[in-house]
């Protein structure tokens, strides 16, 4: 009898049981905002994407930009789009900037290039070492061949595309260069990811005068109004979306040098004796390729190894002698976003 009694219940109770649940299931979504109703209204209540603005007027080396023409306010339009939306790499590319421009403006000023040169760097690489599918490399994107040719070494042992300060000053061999022929700063960089016999051939061709009136590949094309937004965004950060603290950014590294005219057998081993590990040497020395440096024609390499103390972040920002001023200028400021 029991078990008859039970097999009713489970029999015509279990159906109920199920779509009672269901039942609770589907009020509940209907009263705690999860429906689709009350989703698509929280999203567009909360959702806000605005177009970044056009500033009225803007310079690349002292070189006016022809905003007055539709197709250069355009393309310059999108580039401000793609890299103030494109949070990740732009923040990274800020963060780093607060240590490597230091390094790279004042070989710039040496060698009379204009400080807006900066952010080729900038676009090229986001000044990260990287490798390019065709084999262009470091913070420039030098190929091999016109890194021999602007003097760097480069070999299985020593790569000097990497080298910050050497790859710098081939950059500033190459623009002086092209500034000599076209006699025109933003010629000049748009010939950086041509090449300058491409961009003198499409002048004579197009009859310009111009980089601004030329019919380019896409890649050219989009290469300086790339520059002109980031250097846009970076002067006007909060313009932008922007807020930076100075201990957001990455503090330069103190270090001391040792000048090495003979073989390493092994890096490793030689790092041990610096008190520093393989991997400090190599992130301040990127250019050092293998784990030894053979340097049969004993030459002098300058390595770089951390000051006492230096690879501890906490010391590192002690040290952070830069003032808001210095990296964004007095646009840089920290608001309270709750």
């Amino acid at each position: 009898m029991t078990k008859t009694i039970i097999k009713k219940i489970l029999y015509f109770g279990f159906p109920v049981m199920i779509l009672l649940a269901a039942g609770l299931i589907f009020i509940f979504s209907h009263h705690d905002g999860t429906s689709d109703v009350a989703y698509w209204n929280a999203f567009t209540r909360n959702n806000r994407i605005l177009s970044p603005p056009v500033p009225d007027s803007l310079v690349f080396a002292g070189e006016p930009v022809p905003l007055d023409l539709f197709y250069v306010r355009e393309a310059l339009d999108r580039e401000l789009i793609v890299n103030t939306y494109w949070h990740s790499s732009t923040l990274f590319m800020f963060k780093r900037a607060h240590r490597y421009l230091p390094v790279i403006e004042p070989i710039l000023k040496k060698y009379g290039i204009p400080d807006d040169f900066k952010y080729v760097a900038m676009i090229e690489s986001g000044l990260r070492n990287v490798i390019s599918p065709t084999g262009a490399t470091g913070f420039w994107q030098f190929l091999s061949t016109t890194g021999n040719e602007y003097g760097l070494e480069i070999n299985t042992e020593v790569d000097e595309r990497y080298h910050i300060e050497k790859s710098t000053e081939a950059a500033c061999r190459y623009f002086r260069d092209a500034y000599s022929i076209f006699q025109n700063w933003t010629l000049a960089a748009a010939s950086y990811n041509a090449g300058i016999q491409q961009i003198s051939e499409i002048l004579d061709k197009q009859k310009a005068t111009s980089y601004y009136d030329l019919l380019l590949s896409e890649e050219t094309s989009r290469y300086i109004y790339r520059i002109l937004a980031i250097k846009n965004i970076y002067s006007y950060p909060t313009h932008y979306g922007y807020f930076l603290r100075v201990k957001d950014f990455y503090p330069a590294i103190p270090t001391d040098t040792m000048a090495i005219n003979k073989p390493v057998d092994d890096l490793a081993q030689f790092a041990k004796k610096q008190n520093i590990s393989y991997l400090a040497l190599k992130e301040l020395n990127p250019w050092l390729r293998q784990n030894y440096l053979k340097n049969r024609q004993n030459k002098t390499y300058i390595i770089h190894l951390p000051k006492d103390g230096f690879l501890n972040y906490s010391k590192l920002l002690e040290n952070n002698d830069f003032e808001e001023d210095a990296i964004f200028g007095d646009t840089l400021k920290v608001i309270d976003l709750i």
